[in-house]
């Protein structure tokens, strides 16, 4: 298990109990260096949208609590947001929770002659996303998946 990999699981698992508390959801974590600094990212969610006041207030208790509990050595900066509108796709049950909306899925290497998918999200069945695009049905392998966002739709 790599340090990193550690160091997401060890926040997760202090980060999720005060996202239950406030009625919120982890849908996605991230720990990675960028422009020279590390960067805790967290992506919280809820049913009818996260508010400024919840990003506000869940950095607050989050760095509270990395501080006290010591679980990240050295400089960082936290960042709490929403996932928005066109939130990307990370965990597999993101691809049954959004069953049914627009999306766009890109892949490592062509399926059906292309990489680039835009179309009805039909669900995660057997570790492969369906989408029907343009009236086909077509079926991606999740591991062949480079990313997944949903699409706004007007």
């Amino acid at each position: 298990m790599s340090a990193l990999f550690d160091v997401e699981e060890k926040v997760r698992n202090l980060v999720e109990p005060i996202l239950e508390s406030e009625g919120l959801e982890l849908a996605y974590l991230e720990f990675k260096k960028g422009r020279g600094r590390w960067y805790l990212r967290i992506f919280i969610d809820k049913e009818d949208g996260v508010t400024v006041d919840d990003c506000a207030s869940i950095s607050s208790q989050v760095s509270h609590t990395l501080d006290v509990e010591d679980v990240i050595t050295g400089p960082y900066t936290l960042e709490v947001s929403s996932p928005g509108l066109d939130r990307p796709l990370w965990r597999r049950e993101d691809y049954n929770k959004f069953n049914g909306r627009m999306v766009r899925i890109n892949t490592y290497a062509p399926i059906e002659g292309r990489k680039v998918f835009v179309g009805r999200l039909k669900g995660l069945e057997e570790e492969r996303v369906v989408v029907v695009v343009d009236d086909d049905v077509v079926s991606i392998p999740f591991t062949q998946i480079s990313k997944g966002k949903l699409e706004v739709e007007f």
